[in-house]
């Protein structure tokens, strides 16, 4: 379903004469988040120098096992297409291990960062984590609030 979706984006961007937007940069990904938790947690310019630089190492990293798990996915539909169960085997574990690869470098990320911050601030992002669903929420199934 998703690559009928990008399908038809592309194909609408390109009658357009548009080409698909660019995902951002690690960099730019690691800068937005240390925007946002400057403003929600009052963070000393140490402070966002130092969380901008796990940030930045933790997305690079998830964008490598990311890049992985997109050519596994391609590998897995070639194998399904041929019924070789072996190649979907090894893929379908593959992906899994990538998975936990990128869940563990966020977390790793996230702990780091939580160490640079105060006790105040640690009290105010754990009161921010439980107040429910929300990007990163409690049973929103999308990444750490932090």
């Amino acid at each position: 379903m998703k690559a009928i979706l990008t399908a038809v984006l592309a194909t609408s961007l390109a009658a357009f004469g548009q080409s698909p937007p660019t995902p951002p940069s690690p960099a730019d990904q690691a800068q937005h988040h240390v925007k946002f938790l400057t403003a929600v947690l009052s963070l000393t310019a140490k402070q966002q120098q130092d969380a901008l630089t796990v940030f930045t190492a933790a997305a690079a990293s998830e964008q490598e096992a990311r890049d992985g798990v997109r050519a596994a996915h391609d590998t897995l539909r070639d194998a399904e297409k041929t019924g070789d169960s072996m190649i979907i085997d090894q893929t379908a574990r593959t992906i899994g291990q990538l998975t936990s690869q990128m869940v563990a470098i966020r977390s790793k990320a996230n702990a780091a960062f939580y160490q640079t911050l105060t006790q105040k601030q640690q009290s105010k992002l754990s009161e921010l984590e439980s107040d429910g669903p929300g990007p990163g929420g409690p049973g929103s199934g999308g990444p750490p609030a932090f």
